[in-house]
């Protein structure tokens, strides 16, 4: 290898913290001012899977066959299946490191349980079900960290109103990660190591509105106001010891697989596709419920939708889905007068929405896996989506599946550090571009397939 990268992914890091605040973040201050840093643009969806396979493998969620965490099975209404690491089938950059004899380290990088063999050491992140479960490669390796440190750590509940516990629970999981990487970065050999943080987006979905002026739920004194910057610098520190055990020539980069903002409500996408004429369900509800536990009558029903920071809207198809009744023929002009409306969409005082409609058939070039008809950024990704019904209006103040205060930004950042070339300039990219900027930092080849461009 030609040298040692070391990738820190802080999950949902925004520009408006790690850049505008880097003054209270000493260790990411001094990269950010000895390297390249920017804004990174993340993908399309920019949410956790697929975000952070798009920047290891440096393809899109179409040749992934990506779209979230869940999808879809053959254009079934109710059969769905759940991301894990099994559903990458393209080469990620260790992969590519071992094929050159390079040795990894990986620490929670989604999407990885089940674990698979890697050319170095693996544990595995926030979607393994439990401790009981075999979560690293080699297998061996469990015991060794759990007789050292005791049980890991995946993740915390964070949708929840006990905001002190889950703040203890946030700064032991990151307590845990950071003693178990100081362990493997000093005792295991490797030449790429990577891992993610997830508490940072713990931190900022629980407890954005408590710092945040301009979120519509902020309360100004309340006692959690320092309490996302307070885990920054905490976490800064222990950057900071992470990054003293690395030889000085380590090439680093921080990264963030999408950035975060206010949220400002939920839009009940079904509730509006039952007003436009589009849903139409037996019993209408009285109460909040999922639509998975309504009776739908399909022979009324052109499309329904999906809740989460973006929508997946699906139409239903004659011939494609069981109960279909678009005529396949019908298909695009359905879909643009859908796409209209929904363009059209206004706040709940009427105000304008920059809202983005993505067909991914005329997005994405190549379009792998189960895939929705339409995918919806509400008011440039501010409103998220809610999926349930019932709540007797489309506009919701808060989430309707727990306590949630942000939303993800489609900008993430991050910071290219080399000791070797030290400057201070900015300069924005793209997420893709993160696989092929490793591999040419380490001499490898940059794949033929990788759509990314190498940043300098």
């Amino acid at each position: 290898m030609k040298r040692k990268v070391l990738v820190i992914g802080l999950d949902c890091a925004p520009a408006s913290i790690v850049f505008e605040r880097r003054d209270e973040l000493p260790v990411l201050r001094e990269l950010i001012e000895n390297g390249l840093y920017g804004n990174l643009r993340s993908s399309d969806p920019p949410i956790t899977i697929p975000a952070w396979m798009v920047m290891c493998t440096g393809m899109d969620s179409g040749q992934l066959g990506l779209y979230g965490f869940r999808h879809r099975r053959d254009y079934s209404y109710k059969n769905i299946w759940i991301a894990t690491s099994q559903s990458i089938k393209e080469k990620t950059v260790w992969d590519i490191i071992g094929e050159h004899g390079g040795q990894s380290t990986l620490v929670s990088v989604p999407p990885s349980y089940p674990p698979k063999p890697v050319a170095g050491n693996l544990i595995s992140c926030f979607i393994t079900p439990g401790q009981e479960k075999e979560y690293t490669y080699p297998v061996q390796l469990k015991e060794e960290i759990e007789s050292k440190f005791g049980p890991y750590i995946f993740d915390v509940v964070f949708r929840t109103e006990e905001k002190d516990k889950l703040l203890s629970q946030i700064y032991s999981m990151t307590e845990k990660r950071f003693q178990v990487m100081n362990y493997l970065i000093r005792r295991k050999p490797w030449d790429f190591f990577m891992f993610v943080e997830i508490g940072v987006d713990r931190i900022q979905h629980a407890f954005w509105r408590y710092m945040d002026s301009a979120h519509h739920l902020y309360v100004q004194g309340n006692m959690y106001e320092n309490a996302i910057m307070d885990y920054y610098k905490d976490l800064d520190k222990k950057l900071g010891e992470l990054i003293s055990n690395v030889p000085e020539d380590t090439a680093i980069l921080v990264v963030s697989d999408h950035g975060a903002k206010r949220m400002k409500g939920a839009f009940c996408i079904n509730e509006w596709l039952i007003e436009q004429g589009y849903l139409a369900v037996k019993d209408k509800p009285e109460s909040p419920i999922s639509l998975d536990n309504l009776e739908i009558d399909w022979s009324r029903t052109k499309a329904w939708g999906w809740g989460g920071y973006y929508a997946r809207i699906f139409l239903n198809i004659d011939g494609r889905e069981l109960q279909g009744i678009i005529n396949p023929e019908h298909y695009e002009k359905e879909r643009d007068e859908l796409v209209e409306k929904l363009m059209s969409l206004q706040g709940p005082n009427r105000e304008a929405w920059k809202t983005r409609v993505i067909k991914p058939q005329e997005y994405f070039k190549v379009l792998n896996g189960d895939y929705p008809d339409l995918m919806v950024y509400f008011d440039d990704l501010y409103w998220r989506s809610a999926g349930t019904l019932g709540h007797g209006t489309k506009y919701l103040l808060e989430n309707d599946t727990g306590p949630d205060d942000a939303v993800h930004d489609q900008e993430g950042i991050y910071i290219l550090y080399d000791p070797k070339n030290k400057t201070h300039k900015r300069k924005d990219t793209q997420i893709i571009d993160i696989a092929p900027t490793v591999l040419n930092l380490m001499g490898i080849p940059v794949q033929d397939d990788m759509k990314g461009c190498i940043i300098e």
